[in-house]
């Protein structure tokens, strides 16, 4: 069992590398082909928006009534979640790319200052909760070493951009980081989905309480009504008897004067 357990776990952690690898390379692939740059955001965001939600729950390209049009406006029942995938792809090409110490340091200063601009966009232009929106957004990173680069790797520098973007209340996300705010979605509306049918069945129960209660009510005349009947019956069952008895002893000259 145990051998099982580590060779299970080693070939996790192989498709989890190799994964990696297609990941870098896809990246690669991509910033090879200046016109994928823009779509490489929003189209692996749709399409784990649509793998992930249910249908109806999210809309591409939604307009703000600003005239603002943000990637993705994730849909709940009584709030939405701002999704952004414009990355400034092209100054992140140019810092991988450097080849010197201090260039790298200029690509970066530069990278940070576009990813800064794209949150201040964001922040600006697509928190608004006067319009359903909770007071935060998303800035869907589209891949996880593009992640990586970005937030973690210069987490410690004076630069950091994770602070920078929380304080304007937008939250940086890789896929997998999406991938899981959208499952705790997934599991919301599912619990929302179970609220409403156990208000339905709470709902089917007071209606067939009040028609039991209605019955029982009606049931209860019913019985006066059959206990009415029944002396009404016995009493007019005794007098048909006297009656009868009665006109046996006039028949028989028996009658003893007594009336009905």
């Amino acid at each position: 069992n145990k051998l099982h357990t580590q060779i299970g776990q080693l070939q996790g952690a192989s498709s989890r590398m190799l994964q990696l690898g297609a990941d870098v390379r896809s990246l690669q692939d991509i910033l090879k082909a200046p016109k994928l740059r823009g779509q490489l955001g929003e189209q692996s965001l749709e399409r784990l928006l649509g793998e992930v939600l249910p249908a109806g729950s999210f809309e591409m390209q939604y307009a703000f009534a600003s005239g603002k049009v943000v990637d993705a406006l994730v849909k709940m029942p009584d709030y939405s979640v701002p999704v952004d995938a414009k990355f400034p792809l092209p100054s992140f090409e140019r810092m991988i790319n450097s080849e010197t110490d201090d260039e790298k340091a200029r690509q970066r200063r530069s990278f940070l200052s576009d990813v800064k601009n794209r949150i201040d966009e964001i922040a600006a232009g697509y928190i608004n909760p006067a319009e359903g929106t909770l007071d935060f957004a998303l800035m869907y990173i589209p891949a996880e070493n593009v992640y990586y680069e970005t937030i973690i790797k210069y987490a410690e520098d004076k630069t950091d951009i994770l602070k920078y973007a929380l304080d304007k209340k937008v939250i940086p996300v890789s896929p997998n980081l999406l991938y899981a705010y959208l499952m705790t979605i997934v599991m919301g509306l599912h619990g929302l989905q179970i609220e409403k049918q156990a208000a339905q069945i709470r709902e089917n129960l007071k209606k067939i309480s009040a028609g039991f209660e209605t019955f029982t009510a009606n049931w209860d005349v019913l019985g006066k009504h059959l206990r009415n009947a029944q002396n009404q019956y016995d009493e007019g069952q005794s007098k048909l008897n006297k009656f009868t008895i009665q006109l046996d002893q006039i028949q028989t000259g028996q009658d003893d004067g007594e009336s009905i």
